[in-house]
């Protein structure tokens, strides 16, 4: 077996494969949990699940483009892409859509939204990526470690907080630290801004009285089990109802019950009740190994871009998945943040699907470096 992990085209493989794994397993439990939701909006029980399917094939196209790209030309895409995601969340505190007191959509023609925020992600990770690759030669001065790279995190952060979205502004701190750690940053930044995280999250907490009930009914749901503390106590009945291998496919009874969001934010719920504890620790397995193998792609690569890129990239799933499956399973308030590959939406899936195209090529691009040149190699021979 560990001949084979040290194979050069190992990381590509695994995350290629987990990839593709969960965004089949993602269509067949968007198929399960949307089809009340979707006949009592459209009348058709398979509209939400065809508009799943038009997204994730639009996203393996993206995805597969990704993969075969090469590094010059993500870096060229950094700062247009940038740009375009600061200029667009602008846009939407102006003409935004409001949706469950979130105004972080665009209309773009007839259902088809653009979510800014999700697109800015993206854009965060190429646009420090490119920096940081620039700046290698002076990573030893504060200054330019943490300027401009903080300050224009910092600036995503206000406008998507402006819009009322508290669960993009937490995924987006993991990733500026991300950032910072894999070019040398010392540890008194990180304890400076773990204080700060904190005083900014107790403040978006204690200013917004609906936020301040998300975490006393999360605590406390039995208090309004009909409202305020229905979802969390539904969800919990779903996980604790799906044993070890599920109700089965589609057998799911907490949608009928209305289970809010059971195909967006909560559809990890309906994965624990029809496909049970092995469905559900295969889901966190799946994407636990998307995470070692962009971490192993950050460690092995000698280039500056790919190192930073893929240490951000893997600090937006890994964040993202850890909020949405946390609050599904009661150890997190309620944050509203899509499971990354498995809930519907074609705003989150796109530009996921995306940057996982782009791990793809970083790895492929490894592998086909001559043995020499690869650390991993190196560290091996001596």
């Amino acid at each position: 077996m560990a001949p084979r992990l040290e194979h050069p085209m190992t990381t590509y493989y695994l995350l290629a494969g987990s990839t593709i794994l969960l965004l089949a397993l993602g269509l067949a439990m968007v198929l399960s949990a949307s089809t009340i939701v979707s006949y009592q909006e459209h009348g058709s029980a398979y509209t939400l699940w065809f508009r799943q399917l038009m997204f994730a094939v639009a996203g393996l196209v993206v995805m597969f483009i990704a993969s075969r790209m090469p590094i010059a030309s993500y870096r060229k895409l950094a700062y247009p892409l940038m740009g375009f995601a600061l200029v667009s969340l602008v846009l939407v505190l102006l003409i935004g859509h409001s949706v469950a007191g979130q105004r972080n959509w665009i209309e773009i023609y007839g259902p088809f939204r653009l979510q800014p925020s999700e697109f800015a992600k993206l854009a965060f990770v190429l646009w420090a990526g490119d920096l940081m690759a620039r700046k290698q030669n002076l990573m030893n001065q504060w200054k330019h470690l943490l300027v401009p790279v903080v300050p224009v995190g910092l600036l995503i952060m206000v406008l998507v907080l402006a819009e009322g979205d508290f669960g993009t502004a937490i995924i987006i701190m993991p990733m500026i630290a991300a950032v910072l750690l894999v070019n040398g940053a010392p540890m008194r930044i990180f304890a400076a801004g773990a204080v700060g995280a904190l005083i900014l999250v107790a403040a978006q907490s204690l200013t917004k009285g609906y936020r301040m009930d998300r975490i006393f009914y999360w605590l406390h749901p039995e208090a309004d089990p009909l409202q305020k503390g229905f979802q969390v106590l539904q969800a919990r009945a779903a996980m604790g109802s799906g044993g070890w291998f599920g109700l089965g496919l589609g057998a799911s009874r907490e949608k009928w019950v209305g289970l809010p969001e059971a195909h967006t934010d909560f559809i990890y719920a309906v994965v624990g009740e029809e496909l049970g504890l092995f469905g559900s620790l295969l889901v966190i397995g799946l994407f636990a190994t998307i995470i070692i193998a962009g971490l192993r792609l950050a460690r092995r690569t000698s280039d500056p871009f790919v190192r930073t890129a893929s240490a951000a990239a893997v600090a937006w799933i890994s964040t993202q998945a850890l909020l949405n499956l946390c609050a599904v399973l009661q150890l997190l308030p309620i944050t509203g943040v899509p499971l990354p590959l498995v809930s519907y939406g074609g705003s989150s899936l796109v530009p996921t699907l995306f940057v996982l195209g782009m791990l793809m090529s970083f790895a492929r691009i490894e592998a086909g470096r001559p043995a020499r040149e690869r650390p991993a190699a190196r560290a091996s021979a001596r």
